[in-house]
């Protein structure tokens, strides 16, 4: 019995650089207690891409803290 290969399409790894906008929106939601989750869908990155950049600012992100 031959084996089926798996046909799933794996997503390629976009990386793009934090500009200045991205900084000044990722600390206004820092101010605002937004939760990770939904910044992460209004800016289209993953949450850990946004907790380490904020760990680099030395800002605080979501609303349980």
């Amino acid at each position: 019995m031959a084996k089926k290969a798996n046909k799933t399409a794996t997503k390629k790894t976009v990386r793009r650089e934090y500009t200045q906008a991205d900084v000044k929106e990722l600390r206004a939601h820092s101010k605002a207690k937004t939760p990770v989750a939904k910044i992460a869908k209004l800016t289209k990155r993953s949450e850990g891409s946004l907790r380490q950049k904020a760990l680099k600012l030395g800002i605080r992100l979501g609303h349980l803290r």
